[in-house]
This record gives structure tokens, C-alpha cells and sequence, in this order.
């Protein structure tokens, strides 16, 4: 997923609460709006652990994350809210202090983080790489259904496949899977808290704002209507394809070459898909595309002594097992 956080890459930049809401609540005014049920609406097109559990939230201060933050606590969470500041443009420092003022107002922790990400190449997935790296071990994400749909068109555009276009599957580590970006804002506006605002979520040099600006617009204006549910239908039926095909490939083991080599062509592939995707570290794993796959199939078959799958990552054979192999690796093949 091509996605920094809330307010990099997927955010409603600019977007406010109604005039007057201020930066926060009153003195108890957040908590008086949970116990009145204020968002009992929200809650139940959402996903949350059951109530008491303790979970941490990573909150940019974006609307989605803000949301997240005010619906975790108001689902009877024990909330932390954890906030890392990538430092990539001047003052991202206060948005800490805004996430800090939104927990304390929801009777949530708070936790700071800084890390560092270089301007360079790649500074989306660097930056989302530095992020999931601070956030602790299942915090939950702010993702909406237009972040789903946004990814689904990207990864179908990468040619990541089946597994690509089901993109973000329903689970409790993504509670708002069931909500808009438009219904994160009423829960800030609600709330009586104002989202970070970030220019950068304006800037088409990033794939995921061009998808959001321009290519999301235009799909609604060719087809007359909000293509969004549609894009969301279609990877919860790729997610239910995909289960099926993860049940059919257990039994096929992904580094024996002559089982994949003798396994039908695309129950090969699949099972080389799954294992490539599921070996990358990290949180964010972009599945391979089409091509990278059918290069590590060669090299099943004996084709190909070595394949690049992706990412800096390689698969190689050697006597008669594939091996996925870390960008660190040496690029040269291995002998059979």
C-alpha cells in the first residue's frame, strides 16, 4: 500500500471542522459527547476489539487518524494513541502537539515518536516503512473505505494480481474499513477537534494523490455515480476468491521446485505469490506483480538458475529447493 500515513497520502487535506469547533473540545466535552453516544452511528459501520481491550492507535493527526482515535474510545477501548513524526516537512513537530491535546480530551495515553526519513527515492514507502517500524505490534490504522479503493486501483495497475486487488482485507487492526473520509470528518467535527492540515496530501508527485485527485473523480464522472463501493465490492469478492485458493495451495509446497514444477500453472503460481508476499518483512507487504511471479516459476522449473521478484528481493534454486532471498543477498544465481 502506497500509503505515509493519514495526512501524507490519504487524508482530507484541508478539510476542517465547522468554524467555530476550535482545536479541541471543552473540558470534558469529548467525553461528555461519547457517554451521550454521539457516535453510536459510526460505531456500528465499524470493526473494534471487544470492550476493555488495550490497544494502541497510531494517530498523525489527520481526520482519519483523529477519528480512529475518538471511535477507539468511545468503543470502550484502553486507548494509547501513538504518534510518529517523520520530520518531512517544517513544523510536523506540533502535529504531536495536537494528538496529544486530542488523547488527553478522549482520556486516552498519549505516546510521542520521531524518526528520521531522508528526502530521496521511494520516500513514500520509506517514510510508511519508518512509521510501522515505531508503532507498536498491531496498533491499529485509520484506513476508510476510500483508501481501500484507491488501492485496489493501484495495485491493479501494478499487476499484483487477485491478492493485490483485495486489497486491505476487514480485520480489527483496520476498525474503519466501514466508514468514508467524509464520516471521519463529521466524527472530528463532532468531537470538536480540528485535523492536522498538510499541504504535501495536494502534491500529485505521490501515485496515491493522482489516484484521490484525479483518477477517482474522473472514474465517478464516467460512470455517473461514486465508484468507491464498487472498487470495495470487488476486493471483498477477490478476498473471498483469494481464501479459497490460499485453502487449495496448502497442500503444495512453494520452495519444491519439482512439485511446483509438475503443480497446475496457476496453482503454482498462486502458491509462489503467497510465499513471496508473506516472506517480505515489514507490515506494508506489497504482493509481487504478474511477471515477477512467472520469473520465480522459471526458476522452478529450471529455466532460470535466479530471478529477481521485486523490491530487491531474488528467488534462487539450489539442489532442488527455492530460496527467497533478502535485497542484501548476493545477485549472483546459484547452480542446480
Amino acid at each position: 500500500m502506497d500509503r505515509t500515513d493519514e495526512r501524507l497520502s490519504g487524508g482530507l487535506t484541508g478539510d476542517r471542522p465547522a468554524p467555530g469547533t476550535g482545536s479541541g473540545p471543552p473540558e470534558g466535552g469529548l467525553r461528555a459527547a461519547i457517554a451521550a453516544g454521539a457516535f453510536e452511528a459510526h460505531l456500528r459501520r465499524c470493526d473494534f476489539p471487544p470492550a476493555g481491550t488495550a490497544v494502541a492507535c497510531g494517530v498523525s493527526g489527520g481526520p482519519d487518524s483523529l477519528a480512529l482515535l475518538v471511535l477507539a474510545t468511545a468503543a470502550g477501548l484502553d486507548v494509547t494513541a501513538v504518534h510518529v513524526d517523520h520530520g518531512l516537512r517544517p513544523g510536523s513537530g506540533e502535529d504531536a502537539a495536537v494528538v496529544a491535546a486530542a488523547a488527553a480530551a478522549a482520556g486516552a495515553g498519549f505516546v510521542g515518536e520521531t524518526v528520521r526519513v531522508d528526502p530521496g527515492p521511494n520516500l513514500e514507502a520509506r517514510a510508511r516503512a519508518a512509521r510501522y517500524g515505531a508503532l507498536p505490534a498491531g496498533a491499529l490504522l485509520g484506513h476508510t473505505a476510500d483508501d481501500r479503493a484507491e488501492t485496489v486501483l493501484l495495485n491493479l495497475l501494478r499487476g499484483a494480481g487477485l491478492r493485490g486487488t483485495a486489497a486491505m482485507p476487514p480485520e480489527r487492526r483496520r476498525p474503519l474499513l466501514g466508514l468514508r473520509r467524509s464520516d471521519t470528518l463529521e466524527v472530528c467535527r463532532l468531537a470538536g477537534l480540528s485535523p492536522v492540515a498538510d499541504e504535501s496530501n495536494l502534491d500529485r508527485a505521490f501515485r496515491r494523490n493522482r489516484v484521490r485527485l484525479d483518477v477517482l473523480p474522473l472514474l465517478d464522472e464516467v460512470f455517473e455515480r461514486d465508484v468507491v463501493p464498487l472498487l470495495c465490492r470487488h476486493a471483498a469478492l477477490a478476498r473471498e476468491a483469494v481464501q479459497a485458493l490460499d485453502e487449495a495451495a496448502d497442500g503444495l509446497d512453494p520452495t519444491d521446485a519439482a512439485a511446483l514444477a509438475a503443480a497446475p500453472r496457476a496453482l503454482a503460481r498462486w502458491a509462489l505469490h503467497r510465499w513471496i508476499t508473506e516472506g517480505r518483512a515489514g507490515d506494508e507487504r506489497h504482493p509481487p506483480d504478474s511477471a515477477a511471479v512467472d520469473r520465480a516459476l522459471a526458476v522452478a522449473r529450471g529455466e532460470a538458475r535466479g530471478a529477481d521478484v521485486g523490491c530487491g528481493w531474488s528467488v534462487r534454486r539450489r539442489a532442488g529447493r527455492l530460496r527467497l532471498e533478502p535485497p542484501a543477498a548476493s545477485p549472483a544465481g546459484l547452480p542446480d
